[in-house]
């Protein structure tokens, strides 16, 4: 009886095939041709598994047998995966295949003479084979997801570490075209805990490049991420500052995506000023603050420079005129307005303002010191430095 299966396996391989091709449109294309034949190949090897297997004696460990089956059907599965076909296309094409196969197989153990039982046992083993060829594919074809999956990890990790370090263009559209990542018009910096993450790339449906933050100006101790984020503008800006709202955020500028490498600079900057604040901080509200922190040792050395005519004064008496010679500046000479800001009396800022006078005498009248004071002491509540 196996003789004659054996002799039925290459037309059982061949309508097999054409059955598969034409019940499953995945593969209508791909077994045409040439591998076709190559198809049809693998269904008679795998044929001729099962009825080897069919013939051990009791009691024997199929799994030597088995194995180049199982080889194969797990390496089909990594294949489906990689070509980007899901496993509901293979499984329909081993049901396919399993139907048209024993409908062969049987015609021809009953016509060899097979009995009823031995007929009802051997459908078993077929579709036990069936089974078993069904899970390894699925394994290979979880396996192969996985992996591909961690691999373009890996990719989409380095290409936000070269965005963030300014990579050259070049590189960042190959690094891009190897993740498989298509890059937006524009990015920004959003600095956050770890553990907010998940709150912020919820708000897109394209994927968000993250890296965690590994820089010297980041304390050890901190799990805080980077998240480039696309299009951070207008509405979506809004968007992103309410949802993280209340927590401990910067949110960078927007620029052009392969320059996020600026906006993630000045969203680092942004921490170191307002380190204490637990809140979303947009940098885009903090821009003066930014420039006057941009060189502090030349935003003190400036600073001492107009404050110079005080420094023979007791430090309350300076601290009173820096106060008053800033108001002034900010509020482009109105005595009634710096009064208010002050909360003094316009006499006092008269008396005042005529003592900063003596000591600066006809310095502020001119534009360029008037800058310098406008720059020293514009951002600084506390303009005296006490």
């Amino acid at each position: 009886m196996v003789q004659a299966l054996e002799g039925v396996l290459p037309q059982m391989a061949e309508r097999t095939v054409a059955a598969v091709t034409a019940e499953v449109p995945s593969y209508t294309d791909a077994f045409s041709g040439p591998m076709g034949q190559t198809i049809e190949s693998a269904v008679q090897l795998a044929l001729g598994v099962f009825l080897r297997l069919t013939t051990r004696s009791q009691g024997t460990d199929p799994g030597p047998r088995l194995s180049p089956a199982l080889d194969g059907a797990y390496d089909l599965g990594r294949g489906e995966a990689r070509t980007g076909r899901s496993i509901d296309a293979l499984l329909s094409a081993y049901r396919v295949g399993a139907r048209v196969a024993w409908r062969e197989l049987s015609e021809t153990a009953v016509a060899a003479g097979l009995s009823a039982a031995t007929t009802a046992r051997f459908a078993e083993m077929v579709f036990a084979f069936i089974d078993e060829l069904s899970a390894a594919s699925v394994a290979g074809h979880a396996d192969e997801l996985a992996a591909a999956g961690r691999v373009r990890q890996r990719h989409l990790d380095r290409l936000a570490v070269e965005l963030l370090a300014g990579a050259p263009l070049n590189q960042l559209l190959a690094s891009a075209e190897q993740a498989n990542w298509k890059p937006p018009t524009t990015l920004s910096a959003v600095l956050l805990p770890e553990s907010e993450i998940r709150r912020l790339t919820a708000l897109f449906t394209q994927e968000v490049l993250q890296a965690s933050l590994d820089t010297p100006e980041v304390d050890a101790g901190e799990s805080l991420a980077v998240v480039l984020v696309p299009d951070a503008e207008g509405r979506q800006r809004r968007r992103i500052l309410d949802t993280l709202a209340g927590r401990r955020a910067i949110v960078g500028p927007v620029r052009e995506w392969s320059s996020v490498s600026a906006s993630y600079l000045r969203a680092i900057r942004m921490r170191a000023l307002v380190a204490d604040e637990p809140t979303v901080v947009d940098t885009e509200d903090h821009l003066v603050d930014l420039v006057l922190s941009a060189d502090q040792d030349a935003a003190d050395d400036l600073r001492r420079r107009v404050l110079a005519p005080m420094a023979e004064l007791r430090p309350s008496a300076a601290e009173r005129l820096a106060e008053t010679l800033r108001a002034w500046v900010l509020h482009l000479g109105r005595r009634d307005a710096v009064a208010e800001s002050l909360f003094v009396h316009p006499q006092t800022v008269r008396y005042r303002m005529t003592q900063l006078r003596e000591l600066y005498g006809d310095r502020l009248d001119d534009p360029g010191v008037v800058l310098q004071i406008a720059v020293a002491l514009g951002a600084d509540k506390s303009p005296s430095g006490e």
